[in-house]
């Protein structure tokens, strides 16, 4: 018995219908493949969060050495930001408060033992890294966010602590805990020390934003308590009734609103972002398994987005996109369920995984794309930790990257909450040959121009250029000119036709 006469369906028909099968099967099989063809991926927009850490704690992106010398840590600190201009990322994180100690002039805390080789002495040659950083970030069209750690004392390293660093002067609040001290962040004391260093910052500089991590309390020791009964029990004596869990929750939930609320007072157009761990409950959403950081680190970064106390929130997906258990895509979803007010939701990358095996480059394009593809809901960028990656071009991901996903360059989005009123457009627009020109008279919120080229239709993002530039060569073609302020609110176009 043939297969044609038992099925009723001539050779021909079953053929083409077998054909059809195996190609459908095919096309499913490639499309769950971690390589991506160029075409697959979602298209660059022009407004798009492209940020990158820098962690100074332990030297691990920059400083790279505590005994840099200062011409030094200024060579890297520019490598670092002309590494990013070429990939076109635009921001970056630097972490400028590791452990109660500063990468910046302060009167309150002492200099980084990262960065000298001695917590307390000065750079020397003398320099303020975080004007530096701030200044070289801007020419390059940059944004620079200031990372502070709030509570954290001390982590490795065989050195002691300057006189005024808060674990001295606090003794009674720096509990040892793992390999770490800690603050404890039930004490008031503590709260005001955090919040004074953090506004003193937004006070001096002309930074872009404000940026904690996900350590408020400790990552928990098994079987080892956080010792802060002295703390709760004069809670409970003056008469409070929260219990412990929830009275550390409020301590952390305190500092975030007095800080959102303090740097809206002082300085409205900076930035407030948190970057929690990337998961907020077990089983939120469904079938997610890992640590639960309501319950051991005493966050709540749900109810920070809900109440509409940060500009930004950052969750570290730190975990690939197929496994059910910590699911990229599943857990970019459940963020962005969480966000009435509309804040910027940037997905945390964790990119030092890079490898040739289970973490192919083709895994960070896909998760880029995933988070381009949820744009609508305010999914509008990505930070990837950690910028050493690039500056090691590890995997050949700089070339990627630049040509897969960021071709052109992309402006900040904009936050209409912080400010929606546009600047001026630039003045005298003219053309000379295949340059175009214009004059420099801006208003003080001038940031930057963008150029756009008309291509295909549809105006494309081509350079974002300095305030300080008067003149830029192009290609024949029409073009329009706006001026963009520090918030990337853009002026009315001026249109010009460069000729052959």
């Amino acid at each position: 018995m043939t297969l044609t006469r038992s099925s009723g369906i001539p050779k021909q028909r079953r053929l083409a219908r077998l054909l059809w099968v195996a190609l459908t099967l095919a096309t499913l099989v490639l499309t769950q493949l971690p390589s991506l063809a160029r075409q697959d991926l979602a298209s660059a927009p022009d407004y798009e969060f492209r940020g990158v850490w820098a962690a100074s704690v332990v030297n691990i992106d920059w400083p790279s050495s505590r005994n840099l010398s200062t011409q030094q840590q200024k060579t890297e600190l520019i490598g670092i930001l002309n590494r990013m201009q070429q990939l076109n990322l635009n921001a970056l994180i630097l972490q400028i408060r590791p452990a109660g100690d500063s990468l910046y002039y302060s009167d309150i805390e002492p200099w980084s033992y990262w960065l000298t080789g001695q917590q307390g002495r000065p750079p020397s040659p003398f320099y303020d890294p975080l004007e530096f950083a701030i200044e070289e970030a801007h020419a390059r069209n940059i944004e620079l966010h200031a990372w502070f750690n709030p509570y954290r004392a001390k982590l490795g390293g065989n050195y002691d602590l300057a006189a005024n660093h808060m674990a001295r002067q606090y003794p009674q609040y720096a509990y040892p805990y793992r390999n770490l001290i800690w603050m404890d962040p039930g004490a008031k004391v503590i709260q005001d020390r955090t919040y004074e260093v953090i506004m003193d910052v937004v006070n001096r500089y002309s930074l872009d934003g404000i940026h904690l991590d996900d350590y408020f309390y400790p990552y928990p020791e098994a079987g080892v308590a956080f010792p802060d009964d002295g703390t709760y029990g004069e809670y409970l004596k003056n008469g409070g009734t929260l219990s412990r869990d929830d009275w550390r929750r409020d301590n952390v939930n305190r500092l975030v609103r007095r800080l959102y609320e303090g740097i809206k007072a002082r300085k409205p157009e900076v930035k407030f972002g948190i970057s929690p761990f990337g998961i907020y409950r077990p089983g939120q959403p469904p079938g997610i398994r890992g640590m639960d950081q309501f319950a051991a680190i005493y966050a709540d970064p749900k109810l920070w987005l809900q109440q509409g106390w940060v500009d930004y929130m950052a969750p570290q997906l730190y975990w690939r996109i197929d496994p059910p258990e910590q699911s990229y895509p599943r857990l970019l979803d459940w963020w962005l369920g969480q966000n009435p007010h509309g804040r910027h939701i940037y997905a945390g990358n964790y990119l030092s995984r890079l490898n040739g095996t289970d973490w192919p480059v083709s895994e960070f394009l896909r998760q880029v794309d995933i988070s381009r593809r949820a744009n609508a809901r305010k999914s509008l960028g990505n930070i990837f930790f950690s910028v050493k990656v690039f500056m090691e071009n590890r995997f050949g991901v700089n070339e990627s990257f630049r040509s897969q996903l960021y071709p052109r360059p992309a402006l900040i989005p904009p936050m209409p909450w912080l400010d929606a009123q546009a600047p001026e457009a630039p003045q005298g627009v003219e053309t000379s040959g295949h340059h175009i020109q214009w004059q420099p008279q801006y208003s003080e919120d001038v940031r930057s121009l963008a150029l756009y080229k008309r291509e295909n239709r549809r105006w494309q993002l081509e350079q974002i250029l300095s305030r300080q530039q008067t003149e830029v060569e192009v290609e024949p073609g029409r073009y329009a000119l706006r001026t963009v302020d520090a918030l990337s609110n853009q002026s009315e176009a001026v249109q010009v036709s460069v000729r052959r």
